[in-house]
């Protein structure tokens, strides 16, 4: 039977959500992954509908080999990248509907795509595929150009490595609010043993600014560092630029949206908390990564 460009329009728009979470999981980047879902549906129109059995497996397999050319090119670019590289921030304001990517997406917490992405790319792919998408590992064989044996290889060593890691969980919404309110308080007060009270032992700052911006290099380690580091950052911020802070959803947990300034970069962090205080601090200045910000 054949189908219509409207008709197979409407059908490929019920996969697009679905096919962008799974491009940003694998390149930790919308753009990226928009792109790849505009290209399988390029794709898509120079086939023939009645020889796909299954859409959806169809456009999984395209999108995943088109973000899998991404990643590998982009693992090569992360040997030069300055400091430490963080996904793109998925932000929606406390009230808005935060969208069919990240409502419920326990994988899509900072904590959690910050060790997803230090894997390499074909780990990375065969774990999300399998354990996120349950395609069958015969088909990431296929996308991965390796057999079913060394697919089942990949993912199981990446889900050692994710476990081996253990990324805090993502804590319920009333907890996050308490911990970041105590954590904004402390560092408001500019005293840094307040701060140090309330971080978790383990504590550590994590800065993406690709050089482009201000912010720790290096992974910033230890409650007397990271108190610090939090005190000095807040001293570079004006008291009017402060109460412009915004609470807000980053990847679906709690953060905050500072606005710049022309002497201060605009950045959004977010915390993941461990054993009721934060544990990984997430600080995103980078401006390629802040362009959908609601700011």
């Amino acid at each position: 039977m054949t189908v219509t460009s409207a008709e197979l329009a409407a059908e490929f728009d019920q996969h697009r959500n679905r096919l962008i979470g799974l491009g940003y999981r694998l390149t930790g980047r919308i753009a990226d992954a928009e792109d790849a879902v505009q290209d399988a549906w390029l794709r898509l129109a120079t086939v023939d509908r009645d020889d796909i059995r299954d859409l959806g497996a169809w456009l999984t397999t395209v999108v995943s080999r088109l973000c899998l050319d991404r990643m590998r090119s982009a693992a090569v670019q992360r040997e030069q990248y300055v400091g430490p590289w963080l996904p793109e921030p998925l932000v929606t304001s406390l009230d808005a509907d935060p969208g069919d990517i990240v409502a419920g997406q326990d994988d899509l917490r900072m904590a959690a795509l910050r060790v997803l992405h230090e894997l390499p790319p074909d780990q990375r792919l065969a774990f999300v595929l399998h354990d996120g998408f349950e395609v069958p590992f015969a088909e990431i064989a296929e996308v991965l150009g390796c057999s079913v044996v060394a697919a089942r290889q990949h993912a199981s060593r990446a889900r050692r490595a994710m476990a081996d890691a253990d990324p805090p969980p993502r804590a319920p919404l009333p907890e996050q609010q308490r911990v970041v309110e105590e954590f904004l308080a402390a560092v408001a007060s500019k005293d840094v043993s307040a701060v140090a009270r309330t971080l978790h032992p383990t504590v550590v700052v994590l800065g993406d600014s690709g050089g482009k911006a201000r912010t720790a290099r290096r992974p910033v380690v230890g409650v007397d560092k990271v108190a610090r580091f939090t005190v000095g950052l807040m001293q570079k911020y004006d008291d009017k630029l402060l109460e412009n802070l915004r609470l807000v959803l980053v990847n679906g947990d709690l953060g905050v949206l500072l606005p710049g300034s022309p002497e201060v970069a605009p950045r959004v962090f977010t915390l993941a908390i461990r054993d009721g205080r934060p544990a990984e601090i997430f600080d995103v200045v980078n401006p390629d990564k802040l362009t959908r910000i609601p700011w």
